[in-house]
């Protein structure tokens, strides 16, 4: 399975001109799944509610949709991506899994960072898994991966890719990977962006480094700070065996019933 992500720098506000970037980085890419960052068709720093509604739209039915949904038949691929979600509640910060048939499943994010918490409502609908061809993927999104539980929920739950949609300012994600796919024995797919953003006063640098590592913590392929598509292959149903030696199965092996004492 050919799998990679796509790493740029969104302008803030600009749909059309980050779809046109996007489209033109694929232009000559064959890949089976892709995942694009966090927040790719907006950009990150918003200032005011009245910005986020304006930005904010449908997982089905919005105008990020019907551009990748066409853009996954055209290719042939899977693709995993970041928006802002409107609802009757308010606005979450999602990610979306969508097939060449149409969009699979979405995910709210569930652990906020910094000042999304004055803009964003946090995801209570859990941490679900998502089947296609046989395969199990979860979504998590950015901050997230700082909680230990997120990742292992979604394993437990058989999930055998993890799609990590991001705008990493920390300089801690991309190292801690290795060790979130040996204790979970999973592929993760981290897709963050680069560039800076800074509007009315606040500045965020993006660092950059996506990445693909396997469920050994081997680092399969890593970006730099530049603007790039990176593909790699892969064997899903490695992730299916969680032994890390003829003795130790890492989730038979677990004592739940003395972790809450």
């Amino acid at each position: 399975m050919k799998v990679g992500f796509l790493q740029f720098c969104p302008v803030f506000g600009k749909k059309k001109e980050n779809f046109e970037k996007v489209e033109s980085l694929l232009k000559n890419v064959n890949a089976d799944l892709i995942v694009l960052p966090e927040l790719f068709n907006t950009g990150y720093t918003f200032l005011n509610n009245n910005e986020l509604a304006s930005l904010a739209e449908s997982a089905r039915t919005g105008e990020t949709n019907k551009f990748v949904s066409p853009l996954a038949r055209e290719k042939n691929c899977l693709f995993a991506y970041g928006f802002v979600e409107k609802s009757r509640n308010g606005f979450f910060n999602s990610a979306a899994l969508v097939s060449p048939e149409g969009i699979i499943g979405v995910y709210r994010k569930v652990h906020l960072y910094l000042e999304e918490k004055k803009f964003f409502i946090s995801g209570w609908t859990g941490f679900p898994v998502f089947e296609y061809n046989k395969v199990k993927f979860g979504l998590l999104v950015c901050f997230d991966w700082i909680y230990p539980e997120a990742m292992r929920t979604l394993a437990l739950k058989g999930a055998q890719i993890i799609l990590h949609a991001a705008n990493l300012v920390m300089p801690y994600c991309p190292d801690a990977m290795v060790t979130r796919a040996i204790e979970n024995r999973v592929f993760i797919i981290t897709a963050n962006r680069i560039g800076k953003e800074n509007r009315g006063g606040k500045e965020y640098r993006f660092i950059g480094k996506s990445e693909v590592v396997a469920p050994n913590g081997e680092i399969l392929i890593r970006a730099g700070e530049e603007e790039c598509v990176k593909i790699v292959d892969i064997d899903p149903s490695q992730a299916l065996n969680k032994k890390i030696n003829p003795l130790n199965d890492l989730f038979t092996d677990r004592r739940e019933e003395l972790y809450f004492r």
